[in-house]
């Protein structure tokens, strides 16, 4: 049996809406949280104004603050105040912690405690859309945290490359922590002849969008589509007046938030799920729908190749033409190609990543202490 282990998790940002990142904790910290108290250890989650948005066994300790889950600066500040009056009373009980867990940034500074943070992708660094001058600051800010952390997990082998090379971290200190899809059950799949085309996630701009109502435009002979998922700032009436402008309107039709009963149905019933993304850390929509035996067509960008296959057919993400190839191509997908994708999806599991995590945070302490 490991050492115990006492872990307090900064979770200013736990209360946000659905997404890949809620996911990512929804099903990882119940399982840690059992496993370090099994052992004698615990987890703790500083919660901010907006709580924690998913189901926490008794293992896990919720622990109250005013911490807002933005803006960044207002939340660094005051996040950083309530993790160091929380360490002060744990020491102070005699209950110290060994490690404090981010995924968000700026990262808490001058904790006294060795620090772990995640990174699920790098889209303040690299997405277009990011002015200059921001991505600048965020470079130097990602740079500072990640050299001084005990420990960074990246959630794709593309992700901790990047990492590894754009800032010369040690390769020792950079963890593999995937994520999954063995949350939800497939149902059998039963399209009807005139089955939409399927996106599942977040209507914003690094989604690429625009993208996929160009190829449907592009191409007649594609199936209808359907956006599923919250549209953040503009981006529903953007994307709405793009297929007006296209003359497409009927042929793409918003379906908004989607909840967990819903994600089966939607999965058995479409033709295939597209993801066009200018960026991807990881991107679960993929594995959920190659589980499903759904064909499924991807843009070469972030991880999206890693996690679905070099198999996949795929598309440069600025390119309507070469995405409405890619979709036919997706269509025709023979049983067996399907087979071997869901086979390959069923391979990452949730279990698995959290065994990865527990590691990464067992191999932080043991880094810090021999620095120390």
């Amino acid at each position: 049996m490991s050492e115990p282990l006492r872990v307090l998790l900064a979770g200013a940002v736990l209360g946000q809406p659905a997404g890949g990142v809620r996911r990512h904790n929804a099903e990882l910290l119940p399982i840690l949280a059992r496993r370090l108290a099994s052992e004698g250890g615990r987890l703790d989650v500083l919660a901010g104004m907006g709580g924690v948005a998913f189901d926490l066994p008794p293992e896990a300790r919720v622990l109250e603050s005013e911490v807002p889950a933005g803006p960044p600066i207002l939340r660094a500040v005051t996040e950083g105040r309530a993790i160091r009056h929380r360490l002060f009373e744990a020491q102070e009980a005699g209950e110290a912690y060994d490690l404090v867990h981010t995924a968000h940034f700026p990262v808490p500074r001058q904790l006294g405690v060795p620090l772990v943070v995640t990174v699920h992708d790098l889209r303040a660094l690299s997405l277009e859309h990011t002015p200059l001058s921001r991505r600048l600051i965020a470079g130097r800010v990602y740079g500072q945290a990640l050299r001084h952390a005990a420990g960074v997990i990246a959630v794709s082998r593309t992700v901790r490359e990047e990492l590894i090379e754009r800032f010369q971290l040690p390769v020792e200190r950079v963890h593999l922590v995937h994520n999954a899809a063995d949350h939800f059950k497939p149902l059998p799949r039963r399209p009807r002849a005139d089955a939409p085309l399927l996106h599942l996630g977040h209507l914003e701009p690094r989604k690429n969008l625009s993208l996929l109502i160009r190829a449907i435009a592009a191409d007649p002979s594609l199936p209808q589509l359907v956006l599923a998922g919250a549209a953040k700032g503009d981006e529903k009436e953007r994307l709405t007046a793009l297929a007006v402008e296209l003359g497409v309107e009927k042929r793409v039709h918003l379906f908004g938030p989607y909840d967990e009963g819903e994600l089966p149905d939607l999965l058995a019933t479409c033709a295939a799920l597209v993801v066009p993304s200018k960026l991807e850390g990881f991107g679960i929509p993929v594995l959920e729908a190659q589980r499903a035996s759904v064909p499924v067509a991807i843009s070469r960008a972030g991880a999206l190749t890693e996690v679905a296959g070099r198999e996949a057919p795929s598309f440069d993400p600025g390119d309507p033409k070469a995405c409405a190839a890619a979709i036919r191509s997706a269509l025709q997908s023979t049983p067996e190609q399907l087979a071997t994708a869901r086979v390959r999806a069923e391979r990452w599991t949730w279990k698995a990543a959290a065994e990865a995590w527990y590691d990464a945070w067992q191999a932080s302490r043991r880094i810090a202490h021999d620095v120390d």
